[in-house]
């Protein structure tokens, strides 16, 4: 491995740990729409370790996993936020 993947490998570890913190929030805030949101981040934040995982091992499957996990994550969240509204 090169720096530069050595300084990915890093990144993805320093968003690991900030995940950690995150479910935290996720399992104690004080009203679901903090909780919503630490989901949603969470969410973006696996996306990204997908994405330096991807610039690490040079994978470009990981590229388009991270980009459909995306894409439900966002479906999700919205169908969360509308039965959160009563919408549904």
């Amino acid at each position: 491995m090169n720096a530069s993947q050595y300084l990915f490998a890093g990144a993805a570890l320093l968003m690991g740990l900030l995940l950690v913190a995150l479910i935290g929030r996720l399992f104690v805030g004080p009203t679901t729409a903090d909780r919503l949101i630490a989901l949603d981040v969470v969410n973006t934040l696996v996306s990204a370790i997908m994405l330096l995982l991807a610039a690490v091992y040079d994978s470009v499957v990981m590229v388009d996993v991270s980009i459909v996990y995306m894409a439900l994550s966002f479906v999700s969240t919205l169908y969360i936020a509308r039965h959160l509204e009563g919408g549904i």
